[in-house]
């Protein structure tokens, strides 16, 4: 229940005195509702429709002694017209309450999205690597909803119940004892219903995981879609869809079930509670027909106020997982919080950096409870304006090492310094980031034209400037040959270009930022022979212009490098440039060059 209290509060927060004139405007709905009901048959008989004795009904009573002082007589007309102008007034309001419930909601729900996105945005790069990307998906489309869902629900059951609660004090007003009797037949229906909330809450839970699961299986199959497709796996895939969509069907068909029944229940003891009821009324507490129709007129709207409240609870039961897998993960985000503002980036031209960055005694392992470290001791300086390659096997720590010099993680030991100053001030991590242009191996577009993701980087660059960026990682050729030119549409994730195509052209969103600092992380490996050489006299260009760092497999594209990092299990065994490092017989980096060349050691 807590994590429903704390989204309350925030709905509270939101919304401030629209939620408490929205709830009143429902209150007075009920009241209307009710009102209509409760005169209706009185007002019939005050006209003489019907010939009741009214003396012993209050408020009927004082409504009679009010009429008779007026100077003419009600008619069926009158009555009539009474009784339309409220029930057409609550029509009137029911809609203006639907409208505000609705603008309280949606307004709601759109603060949950934005705070939730922009706080997963703030989180550390630590925080993603630890998690599915899939459970993000999962809790910003299906859990959010039932949150929104769940949080009406409660307040339209406060509703409910200070309805409820008026209806009892008018029928204790009418009847105390008939009243007494129904409570605590509703109290004892209650306690026998709390088996239906906790069976509603265990079906609730088990939404979640399918739904995790579900979110998880198709994010992952459609990643790979191109194995499913190459090695004909799409009969085991289609057999695992309909499992779990079997289990979903039941899991749904399940709560319907229970719910059904606890309804049924309630239904059926309201019919014998309304049988007993009248015996009760009139051969018991021998009650006068008068006030005997008034008081079942008024339970005849009150008692699905109890079913009402019961369903309600039974399905806002089966959303406090939704509530606290929505919580949870704000509490873990919140907790790995990274900048407090992303949006106040630092723009490359206005980050300057002088010397360079430094490594200073850096250890660094993903797990605090492994003794694994992915980083032991790492002293290098990559000085500013110049080109640093780093090699290595695979798993040798590159692109963990490319992590913390971009400060996407912290080291547990040791600093990062950018011109002396830690990484750890928010305001030099944001000049970095600011300050780098980033190629990665496994490049990402958006299904979207060339255009709209070059721009993404720079919204206000020209043709002429795409072009310029296009020319230089050699992919301005391709693109020309393209239909639509550069409002061709790439696909998801570029799947339309081919990997070097995909490659040239994220190289060229980076160079078209400007960076002061590009990171290539094997951003040359799916280029053929010429177009890497192409690349290479680019970058040849930009030395001294930029701090460019790379990380290479194919030794033959660093053979400019100012610097080459070599590195294993963690550790810098080597430093130094291409030809010293090559003449070293017995490094790392020699035995690495002979295995690409086809040269015995």
């Amino acid at each position: 229940m807590k994590d429903l209290f704390y989204f309350i509060r925030k709905m509270h927060h939101f919304a401030g005195m629209k939620l408490y004139i929205n709830m009143s405007m429902t209150l007075f709905i009920s009241l209307l509702d009710g009102i209509g009901i409760y005169l209706i048959v009185p007002l019939l008989s005050i006209i003489g429709i019907f010939n009741t004795n009214l003396d012993g009904i209050p408020l009927i009573s004082l409504l009679q002694d009010f009429i008779n002082s007026w100077s003419f007589e009600l008619n069926l007309p009158m009555v009539l017209a009474l009784y339309v102008m409220i029930v057409g007034g609550q029509a009137l309001l029911q809609r203006s309450q639907t409208l505000l419930n609705a603008k309280i909601l949606q307004g709601f729900i759109r603060r949950l999205r934005v705070e939730t996105y922009q706080g997963l945005l703030q989180a550390k790069w630590e925080f993603f690597l630890r998690r599915r990307k899939s459970d993000f998906n999962h809790v910003m489309s299906n859990e959010l909803g039932r949150v929104n869902y769940g949080t009406s629900l409660f307040l339209q059951m406060i509703t409910s119940v200070l309805f409820t609660i008026i209806q009892i004090g008018l029928a204790l007003w009418l009847s105390p004892m008939l009243t007494l009797v129904v409570l605590i037949s509703g109290g004892l229906l209650a306690l026998f219903g709390r088996r239906f909330i906790k069976k509603s809450k265990r079906i609730g839970e088990e939404t979640t995981e399918l739904s995790k699961y579900y979110f998880a299986g198709i994010n992952d199959h459609f990643n790979g879609i191109k194995d499913i497709k190459s090695n004909r796996l799409e009969q085991s895939h289609i057999h695992w869809f309909k499992n779990l969509s079997r289990r979903m069907e039941d899991n749904f068909i399940q709560f319907g079930k229970m719910n059904s029944l606890s309804q049924l229940i309630y239904r059926l003891s309201s019919v014998v509670l309304v049988a007993g009821f009248v015996y009760l009324a009139l051969e018991v507490f021998h009650t006068p027909p008068e006030e005997l129709i008034v008081v079942i007129l008024i339970f005849s709207r009150l008692w699905p106020r109890f079913i009402s409240i019961q369903s309600n609870t039974e399905q806002l039961a089966s959303n406090f997982p939704a509530f606290r897998a929505m919580r949870k993960l704000q509490m873990e985000y919140e907790a790995d919080q990274e900048l407090e503002d992303v949006t106040a980036v630092i723009k490359p031209h206005e980050f300057q950096m002088k010397y360079g960055i430094e490594c200073r005694d850096v250890d660094y392992r993903y797990d605090s409870n492994s003794s694994v470290y992915a980083l032991t001791d790492i002293n290098v300086h990559i000085p500013a304006n110049r080109m640093t390659a780093i090699v290595g096997k695979s798993g040798a720590g590159k692109s963990t090492l490319i992590d913390m010099l971009m400060g996407l993680i912290q080291p547990e030991n040791g600093e990062v310094l950018i011109d002396g100053v830690s990484l750890r001030d928010d305001q030099q991590l944001l000049g970095l980031r600011g300050a780098i242009g980033y190629v990665a191996q496994d490049p990402f577009l958006f299904n979207e034209s060339i255009r709209d993701n070059l721009k993404l980087v720079a919204p206000n660059a020209d043709d002429a400037e795409l072009w310029e960026a296009l020319k230089f990682s050699a992919a301005d050729e391709f693109i020309r040959k393209s239909p639509q030119g550069l409002d061709t549409i790439i696909g998801d994730r570029g799947i339309r270009l081919s990997g070097g195509e995909r490659q040239r052209l994220v190289l060229a969103r980076a160079i078209l930022k400007r960076p002061s600092i590009l990171v290539l992380d094997e951003a040359t490996s799916a280029l053929d022979s010429e177009n890497e050489r192409l690349i290479q006299e680019a970058l040849e260009l930009l030395k001294g212009k930029m701090t460019i760092i790379v990380i290479a497999h194919r030794l033959s594209t660093i053979r400019n490098a100012d610097q080459v990092i070599v590195m294993e299990e963690g550790n810098v065994i080597q430093q130094g440039g291409y030809q010293q490092l090559s003449q070293e017989s017995k490094g790392t980096f020699r035995q690495l060059l002979n295995y690409q060349t086809g040269v015995q050691a």
